[in-house]
C-alpha cells in the first residue's frame, strides 16, 4: 500500500519552496504529507503556518429550537442510521415522530447540548499548546464541523476559506476525529460530508468558477482518523474512573464493577467489518490495564434506535441486572465519548442511574465524569496532533482499507482522496 508519487498537476506552477509532494514511507506507521503552499495569512513564527486544526464530531442542538433539524440531518444519514432505499421517506418520518420527546430531553439537561462549547474550548486550548510545541506550523487555527449540528461542515469550510485557506493560497488543513474509535457510521460519515463539500468548494470538476490558480492553490489535508489506545487518552479516562472510586468506601473499592458504555451500532453495520467495536474493546483494555485490573468490568453499549438488532448488551439492561442480583456497585464510564453529550447528561445520569435507584441502588450506581476541560485529555490531544504534525502524516494505516462487506462508492472515493488527494493509484485502497 506504501507508494511515493509527487502531485504533479498540483506543484508546476509552485516555487521549490512551495511545492507540494505526498510522501508515502515504508516501514512507517503513518503516511506522510510534505509542506504546503502558506495561505496569504501566513505567520513569520511557522515556516508552514497557519494551520487550520479541525475538529470533527456528531455535534448536538445548542437549543431545543434547533432539535428538530438535528434530527433530521441524523436520521438521513445512511452511514450512521442506515435504512435502506427507505431512507428518504423513514428517516423525516422517525425524525418528525421523535422530536417532541427528544426536546423533553434536551429542556432537562439545560435547554441543549454542550458539545459545541467543550469541542470548542478543547480545540482552542490545544491550540495554544500545539503553538509553543510546533512553531514551525504555527498558529494553529482550531475549527469546528459536526455531523448534524451548527456549526456543520460546510460552515465550517466557508470559514476556512474566509481566513486565508485555499482559493490559490494553500494552506494545510488537519481534520481530527473527535471519535477516539473508528467507525464508518461516525468518523467515516464525517470525512464522506467533509470530502462531499470539499469537492463542491474546490474541485474544479464541480466548481465551474474556479480558476486553475484557485484549483491548484487549494486547502491540503490530512486526518487524524482514530487514536483508541493513544496513552494520554487512557491517562484521562484512569484519572476520571480513579477520581470516581474513592467516592466510595476505601475498604470496598476494588469491588465496584466498572461498566464501559459506549454508543451501540447496528448489527448490519458490524457485520460488514465495521472496526468499531474492536477499537472501544482496545480503550477499555488499555484503560484497565492502567488501572491495574483492579475491578471487575464489562463493555456495554448504549443508545439503540429502532427495532432492529444493534450491538449488544444494552447498558440499560446490564445496570438493571446488575442491580437485581445484588451487585449495587457500578461506575459507568463513556468511554466512546470525548465530552459531556445527551447520551451522558440524559441517557445515563437520567434514565439509566435513575432507573437502578428505583430497584433499590440506593445511589451507589455512579458515573465517572466525561473528559471535557480535563488538561490531562487536552494535553493528549495536543501530543497527538503535534505528533502527526511533525512527522507530516496524511493519514493512518487503516485509513485505507475498507469494510470487507463495503459495497460504498462514496466511502472508496473519499478514502481515496484523504490518502493522496486524488493522486494516487487504486492499489493503495482496498476494493
Amino acid at each position: 500500500m506504501s507508494v511515493q508519487r509527487p502531485l504533479q498537476a498540483l506543484t508546476k506552477r509552485a516555487t521549490p519552496s512551495q511545492s507540494l509532494t505526498l510522501q508515502y514511507r515504508t516501514r512507517q506507521p503513518h503516511r506522510s504529507l510534505a509542506s504546503v503552499v502558506p495561505p496569504v495569512t501566513q505567520s513569520h513564527v511557522g515556516r508552514q503556518g497557519p494551520t487550520a486544526m479541525v475538529f470533527m464530531n456528531m455535534g448536538g442542538p445548542s437549543s431545543t429550537d434547533q432539535v428538530g433539524d438535528f434530527l433530521s440531518r441524523l436520521f438521513a444519514d445512511g452511514d450512521l442510521i442506515p435504512l435502506g432505499p427507505l431512507q428518504n421517506y423513514l428517516g423525516p418520518l422517525i425524525s418528525r415522530r421523535r422530536t417532541p420527546k427528544i426536546k423533553k430531553q434536551y429542556a432537562e439537561i439545560g435547554g441543549g447540548s454542550p458539545i459545541r462549547k467543550w469541542s470548542e474550548y478543547q480545540a482552542e486550548e490545544m491550540c495554544k499548546i500545539l503553538d509553543q510545541t510546533n512553531p514551525e506550523t504555527a498558529p494553529h487555527k482550531p475549527y469546528v464541523a459536526f455531523r448534524y449540528a451548527s456549526p456543520l461542515t460546510e460552515e465550517m469550510y466557508t470559514r476556512l476559506l474566509e481566513d486565508g485557506f485555499g482559493k490559490g493560497r494553500g494552506g494545510r488543513a488537519v481534520a481530527f476525529t473527535q471519535y477516539p474509535q473508528y467507525s464508518c457510521s461516525t468518523t467515516g460519515s464525517s470525512l464522506n460530508d467533509l470530502w462531499k463539500v470539499r469537492n463542491r468548494l474546490e474541485s474544479p470538476s464541480r466548481n465551474q468558477n474556479l480558476s486553475a490558480a484557485e484549483a491548484e492553490g487549494s486547502i491540503r489535508w490530512s486526518v487524524i482518523d482514530r487514536w483508541p489506545t493513544h496513552p494520554g487518552l487512557i491517562e484521562a479516562f484512569a484519572e476520571n474512573i480513579t477520581a470516581k472510586l474513592e467516592t466510595y468506601p476505601e475498604e470496598m473499592r476494588d469491588s465496584v464493577v466498572l461498566l464501559y458504555s459506549a454508543h451501540s451500532l447496528p448489527m448490519s453495520v458490524v457485520n460488514r467489518g465495521d472496526p468499531y467495536p474492536a477499537e472501544v474493546a482496545a480503550t477499555v483494555w488499555a484503560v484497565q490495564q492502567k488501572l491495574g485490573f483492579r475491578n471487575p468490568y464489562r463493555l456495554c453499549w448504549q443508545s439503540q434506535v429502532g427495532p432492529s438488532a444493534w450491538l449488544g448488551a444494552q447498558t440499560s439492561d446490564t445496570v438493571n441486572n446488575f442491580v437485581k442480583q445484588g451487585q449495587k456497585d457500578l461506575v459507568l464510564i463513556p468511554i466512546a465519548f470525548t465530552s459531556d453529550h445527551i447520551e451522558t447528561l440524559f441517557e445515563i445520569d437520567k434514565e439509566v442511574i435513575h432507573e437502578a435507584d428505583q430497584l433499590g441502588a440506593e445511589g451507589r450506581v455512579r458515573r465517572a465524569e466525561s473528559l471535557n476541560g480535563s488538561p490531562t485529555f487536552i494535553k493528549a490531544l495536543a501530543d497527538l496532533a503535534g505528533s502527526h504534525l511533525k512527522n507530516n502524516e496524511v493519514c493512518s494505516r487503516q485509513m485505507g482499507l475498507r469494510c470487507p462487506g463495503c459495497k460504498n462508492e462514496k466511502c472508496l472515493q473519499q478514502k481515496k482522496f484523504f490518502m493522496g488527494q486524488g493522486a494516487q493509484d487504486n492499489a493503495a485502497v482496498t476494493l
